[in-house]
């Protein structure tokens, strides 16, 4: 085990031998100094883990010390110590980046925790962890083998998402592995019900089913518009519900989650399918039917998202519900700028829609730039490229000027995306659809086993523009590919993120319910 260095500077350091040998003895090295002119010099020659000082020394007190080291070595943690429990010294030594507070007369043991927080945090939490999701394992795996129901996949979902999260601060490959082949496992058995199901949800008006893209504006929103503060809708394109738990810590400064839940998108989980089916409260051959002004073929090369605005018009009326609302699409940083500079004038409205295309650019350009290929090779890099987007972009602004208002704020997606991995081959024409996930087309021609397929689009209430027009959905962690320059094309794709198949990560997706915390 690594026997830590640390630096213990105080006037009085003889009265503290006791303790100095206590840490010795658990198998740390202690330097003492008598001053704080003494541990500036011992910091700028030697290298320690971890420093002690005390705040009531004569000439240089522990505050000057303190910023002395931080500017020598900003990272070298330091824990004060002091007789006062003056507030204002707390604030002055927590406002210069301490690690923690320590209040005279020392107990051993609490000098042991404060170390082993600070130097042992990591790996006793990862020990932890590992331990913990070793006796969740067999769990996880009785729970997704006992047919569960659609509630039921959400918190087995859930649960695998929980521990991902916890052991991406893991040092231990092994459980990551282990917890990678068990979402997939898990992932199989996932489909197959979907592929049980939901052309069940689809037929029967009375079928326990989950809720879908089609039926959130009424189920969820528009209840919410009886109420007297305006609501905010914001739709961030393509976000995971791993990738709101990790920018949920930030927006929780700000705003209580009132709710935190989820819904199944519709298939095809594309943007072209699943958010027209939002924002329509339609399914998509209803869509082609009720709207063939609005709804734009597959094939066809202009935008499929130009109407939603449209869309929402003409569901608030006919569900006759009477709010002024906005509508915002960003697909620049730009727009996302011009926004927030305009965001009070929004707060006369009773609905504003905001649909952050942010997540689905970054997916996107993942798979066409190199550069990101290297930033986001896996989940956990994914996650991270998420979170540090968040945390430098105007929407984070826009949040922050929503929170100092008295308004409901919902958080959601369209659709997820998941990091594909196995290429499955498949023919199409010409007019076949582009998505690497799912292809609509005639003649398609493929291998009927591992795939998730309908030659009768009507059944999944979907357009159907030829009378041999067939939908083909991958499943799991498969990505069509065509066999023409085969190679070429499966190296391209493959540990991409892509999304219009069947599998828990595109399926599962948020929907957040938040109220500003002032």
């Amino acid at each position: 085990m690594q026997r830590y260095q640390i630096l213990w500077a105080d006037d009085e350091i003889d009265l503290l031998k006791p303790h100095i040998i206590f840490l010795t003895q658990k198998g740390y090295d202690i330097t003492p100094a008598q001053s704080g002119i003494d541990a500036l010099e011992l910091c700028e020659q030697n290298t320690y883990d971890l420093v002690f000082l005390d705040q009531n020394m004569p000439g240089m007190t522990g505050l000057e010390t303190l910023s002395q080291i931080k500017t020598l070595k900003p990272m070298l943690p330091v824990v004060m110590i002091t007789k006062s429990e003056e507030e204002l010294v707390m604030e002055e030594a927590i406002g210069s980046h301490i690690a923690d507070y320590l209040i005279k007369p020392l107990n051993p043991n609490q000098i042991l925790l404060s170390v082993k927080k600070i130097l042992d945090n990591k790996r006793l939490v990862s020990e932890k962890t590992t331990l913990n999701y070793q006796q969740e394992f067999r769990n996880l795996s009785m729970a997704y083998n006992d047919r569960p129901d659609f509630k039921e996949w959400v918190e087995i979902y859930k649960k695998l998402i929980y521990w991902e999260l916890a052991l991406d601060a893991s040092d231990n490959k092994d459980m990551r592995e282990m917890l990678e082949s068990q979402k997939s496992e898990a992932n199989k058995y996932f489909c197959e019900y979907v592929m049980g199901s939901y052309e069940h949800w689809l037929k029967d008006a009375k079928a326990e089913k989950p809720m879908l893209s089609y039926q959130m504006m009424k189920s969820k929103v528009f209840p919410l518009l009886q109420k007297p503060e305006p609501v905010f809708f914001l739709l961030i394109d393509n976000l995971r519900y791993d990738q709101w738990k990790i920018i949920e810590p930030i927006i929780a400064d700000f705003f209580t989650v009132d709710e935190d839940s989820t819904y199944y998108s519709i298939l095809p989980t594309t943007t072209e399918f699943a958010r027209n089916s939002i924002f329509s409260g339609l399914m998509p051959s209803d869509m082609q039917k009720m709207h063939p002004d609005l709804w734009i073929d597959d094939e066809e090369e202009t935008g499929k998202n130009l109407q939603e605005e449209k869309f929402l018009e003409l569901q608030l009326k006919r569900h006759k519900v009477d709010a002024k609302f906005s509508y915002h699409k960003i697909v620049h940083t730009n727009q996302g700028k011009t926004l927030l500079d305009n965001i009070n004038n929004l707060m006369t409205n009773k609905l504003n829609v905001i649909v952050y295309n942010f997540v689905d650019m970054l997916s996107h350009a993942r798979t066409d730039t190199a550069m990101i290929r290297e930033l986001a090779p896996d989940e956990p890099a994914y996650r991270s490229l998420t979170k540090s987007w968040f945390l430098h972009s105007p929407l984070f602004e826009i949040l922050k000027k929503i929170a100092e208002k008295k308004i409901k704020l919902i958080i959601t997606t369209d659709h997820g995306t998941i990091r594909v991995k196995r290429p499955y081959k498949i023919i199409g024409d010409r007019e076949t659809s582009t998505n690497l996930r799912y292809k609509q087309g005639k003649n398609l021609t493929f291998d009927e086993k591992n795939i998730y397929f309908t030659r009768k689009p009507e059944n999944l209430m979907l357009p159907k523009k030829h009378l041999t027009t067939s939908y083909v959905f991958t499943k799991e962690d498969y990505f069509l590919a065509y066999p023409n320059n085969y190679n070429f094309y499966v190296n391209y794709y493959k540990d991409t993120f892509q999304h219009g198949g069947v599998s828990m990560e595109e399926m599962i997706v948020p929907f957040i319910n938040l109220s500003p915390k002032n």
